[in-house]
C-alpha cells in the first residue's frame, strides 16, 4: 500500500466528500467543442486521491502524453495555469503578441530575464507554448530521429497522429511568396515546396493557425483522451515530488506529488500500487529541472544552500541548458503588406535557419485601445514583448523598453510597414545552466544560456546575417522594399530610422559594427530553449531518471540541440510517442491493475 491509503476515517471522509463537489471550470467554448468535464479547478481537488500515472505540466507534450495514457489507465494532469479556450490573446492570430506582452500574474505568458539580459517566457496555461508560440509546425531531421533512439515507425505514426488533429497548410500571402522566391535567389536551394519534413533549402511549413486565423493549441489533444480515465486540475501548482526508500536498495521510488490551489491549501496525490505506476514531469524546460531540485534531486551542495535535503546527488540536474539566438531585421515597405506569421523557412547548409514575420502595422492592439496605438505596434517584436534589439542585453531595461514604446507612439504610421526576416542558428553548440533562485515553486528560477559563448554559433549567425541582406536585395523581394518607395515616403522612413526600436536592413548609416559584435548586441530569443535533463546524463533513452524508481522526465529539457526549425512537433510527437511506449510496456508485462 502507497503511504497516505491508510489515513483515519476523517482524512478518508473529506476525500469522498471533496471527489463529489468537483466543480468544471472548462470554459462554454472548450465544453462545447470538447465536452471536456473532466477539467476542474485544483481549489475543488480531493485532499488525497490516486492515479496510475500524474503527469505534471499540461504543456505541449503533457497533453498528448496524458490523452494517450488515458486510453488504458487512470491519469491525472496537473497544470499551473488556467484554460486556452475564451482567451482572444491565445486563439487569435491578430492577437499573437498580447500573450507576450501581458505581465499579469494570470497571463498565460510568465515572464523571466536571463542572466545574460535576454528577455523571454514560459507558459503558463493548458496548452504550454503551443499557446503562445508564432504556430510554424515542421518536423525534425530524420538524423535527429536516428541520433535520439527512437523508432521511426512509430515516430512517423505519433507525427500524423498530432497532425490530423491540429496542422493545416497555409494560405501564403505576397510577402511571404516574396520572402520565399528571395530565399531561393540567394541561394538558399531546392524548393521544396510544402511540406512538413525537414530537408535543406526551402519550404512552404505546416501552421497551428486555420484559415480563420484561430489557433489550435496541444489542450485539443484532450478530446482525444478517454473521459473517464483522465482528470485535469488547473492552476494546480506541484512543489515537490515524495519520494520513499525501495526496500531492495538504496535508491529513491516516486509515490507521489504535493500541489498546492490558489488558496494555498495542499493536496497529495498518490500513485496506486503497481510497479508500472509513475510520476512523470512534463513541465519543461525551466519547469522539470527546477522541481527535481525542490524535490531534492540535483547538484548536492546547491540544494543545501537553499536548505532543502539532497534525496540524491544528482551535479547534472539543469545541466546543458541551451537557447537557440535570433538576430532579427525590420525591412520597411513602401506598400501595405498583409498580417502573416512564420509559414516559410530556409534551411541553409551552414546551420541557419530564416524565418519572416509580417503585418500592414502589424494589426496587432498591444494592450491599447485608441486607433493611433493599433497602428503603432511591431507585434512578437514590439518592445511591450521584451523584444529590444536596438540595444545591447545588459541594457534591456523596463526603463530603455518604455522610452522605447513612448518613442513609437510618436512614429509616422507608414514607418510601421513591412516585416522582419530573422535567422535562428542550428544547435546552438553554446549552453549554461539552470539554478533555484528561491524555493517557491512559482517563482522562476536562475536561467544563463551563454549566447554565442561557441564561436561556431557567432559563425553561423554572421552567415545567416549575409543571406538576410542577399534576400533583401533580391528582385524577388524589390517590391517590398524602398528602392521602389517614393522619394516623400523614402524622407519619413530616414526621419524615423533613429526613433525605431528595431534593427534594419539595411543597416543604419551609423551601424559600423562588424557583424560578430552585431550578433552578440542585437541578439534576442526566438523561445526555442531547452535542456537541464539531457538523455544520458539525468535521464535514460526511455526518459526515466537515473537511480530513481518510478520518475520520468518527457519534455524540451531532454533535448541537446533543438529538433528541426520549430521543436513543437517534436515535443507533441514525444508525448504521444512515449504514451504509447510507456502503455506497450505495461499490459505485455501483465500488469493490469488499474
Amino acid at each position: 500500500m502507497a503511504p497516505g491509503q491508510g489515513g483515519s476515517v476523517a482524512l478518508v471522509l473529506a476525500t469522498v466528500l471533496g471527489s463529489l463537489c468537483l466543480s468544471l471550470v472548462a470554459s462554454p467554448e472548450a465544453q462545447k467543442r470538447y465536452n471536456f468535464r473532466f477539467v476542474r479547478h485544483a481549489r475543488d481537488a480531493p485532499l488525497v486521491s490516486h492515479y496510475n500515472y500524474i503527469v505534471v505540466g499540461g504543456g505541449t507534450g503533457g497533453c498528448p502524453l496524458a490523452a494517450t495514457l488515458s486510453e488504458r489507465a487512470h491519469v491525472l494532469l496537473l497544470e499551473r495555469g488556467g484554460l486556452p479556450y475564451g482567451n482572444r490573446n491565445v486563439s487569435s492570430e491578430y492577437h499573437f503578441a498580447d500573450a507576450l506582452a501581458d505581465t499579469s500574474p494570470r497571463s498565460p505568458a510568465q515572464r523571466f530575464v536571463s542572466e545574460d539580459g535576454v528577455v523571454n517566457a514560459r507558459a503558463r496555461v493548458l496548452g504550454g507554448g503551443s499557446c503562445l508560440n508564432a504556430g510554424f509546425y515542421t518536423r525534425a531531421s530524420n538524423g535527429y530521429v536516428r541520433a535520439a533512439g527512437w523508432d521511426p515507425r512509430l515516430v512517423n505514426a505519433s507525427y500524423r497522429w498530432v497532425e490530423r488533429e491540429l496542422v493545416f497548410r497555409p494560405d501564403v500571402p505576397p510577402w511571404q511568396c516574396a520572402l520565399r522566391k528571395g530565399l531561393l535567389q540567394a541561394g538558399v536551394t531546392p524548393d521544396n515546396g510544402y511540406t512538413l519534413e525537414h530537408v535543406p533549402g526551402t519550404k512552404i511549413g505546416g501552421t497551428i493557425f486555420d484559415s480563420t486565423g484561430r489557433r489550435h493549441t496541444a489542450a485539443d489533444f484532450l478530446r482525444r483522451a478517454h473521459p473517464r480515465r483522465l482528470t485535469v486540475f488547473l492552476h494546480a501548482t506541484v512543489s515537490r515530488i515524495l519520494f520513499r526508500r525501495s526496500e531492495r536498495t538504496a535508491n529513491p521510488v516516486a509515490y507521489g506529488v504535493v500541489f498546492t490551489d490558489p488558496a494555498g491549501v495542499r493536496h497529495r496525490v498518490y500513485l496506486r500500487s503497481g510497479a508500472k505506476s509513475e510520476v512523470i514531469l512534463t513541465a519543461g524546460t525551466l519547469g522539470s529541472p527546477q522541481l527535481l531540485m525542490l524535490s531534492g534531486i540535483g547538484p548536492r551542495r546547491h540544494l543545501e544552500k537553499h536548505g532543502i535535503q539532497a534525496v540524491m546527488d544528482q551535479p547534472m540536474v539543469g545541466q546543458g541548458v541551451a537557447d537557440n539566438p535570433m538576430n532579427s531585421v525590420f525591412v520597411p515597405s513602401p506598400v501595405p503588406v498583409a498580417l502573416s506569421l512564420v509559414q516559410i523557412v530556409g534551411v541553409s547548409r551552414f546551420g541557419t535557419f530564416i524565418e519572416g514575420v509580417s503585418g500592414s502595422q502589424f494589426g496587432i492592439p498591444l494592450h491599447g485601445r485608441a486607433a493611433d496605438r493599433r497602428t503603432r505596434s511591431f507585434g512578437m517584436f514590439s518592445p511591450m514583448t521584451g523584444q529590444l534589439g536596438t540595444v545591447p542585453p545588459m541594457e534591456r531595461t523596463p526603463e530603455a523598453m518604455r522610452r522605447a514604446a513612448e518613442a513609437m507612439r510618436r512614429l509616422d504610421r507608414r514607418a510601421f510597414r513591412g516585416g522582419f526576416i530573422l535567422e535562428k542558428i542550428l544547435g546552438p553548440m553554446s549552453s549554461g545552466y539552470i539554478e533555484l533562485r528561491s524555493t517557491d515553486p512559482a517563482a522562476n528560477p536562475a536561467v544563463t544560456f551563454n549566447y554565442f559563448r561557441d564561436p561556431r554559433d557567432v559563425e553561423r549567425c554572421v552567415r545567416g546575417i549575409q543571406t538576410i541582406e542577399r534576400v533583401v536585395r533580391s528582385r524577388a523581394f524589390a517590391r517590398f522594399t524602398y528602392a521602389n518607395g517614393s522619394a516623400m515616403e523614402a524622407a519619413i522612413l530616414r526621419r524615423a530610422a533613429n526613433l525605431l526600436p528595431v534593427n534594419l536592413l539595411p543597416r543604419r548609416a551609423s551601424d559600423t559594427r562588424p557583424l560578430q559584435q552585431y550578433c552578440r548586441e542585437t541578439v534576442m530569443t526566438i523561445w526555442h530553449y531547452h535542456g537541464g535533463c539531457h538523455v544520458g546524463a539525468v535521464v535514460d533513452k526511455d526518459y526515466r531518471v537515473f537511480r530513481v524508481r518510478g520518475l520520468r522526465v518527457i519534455d524540451s529539457s531532454t533535448f541537446k540541440y533543438s529538433p528541426g526549425t520549430n521543436p513543437q512537433a517534436t515535443v507533441m510527437m514525444l508525448g504521444r510517442y512515449m504514451g504509447l511506449k510507456i502503455l506497450e510496456d505495461r499490459w505485455t508485462k501483465n500488469d493490469v491493475r488499474h
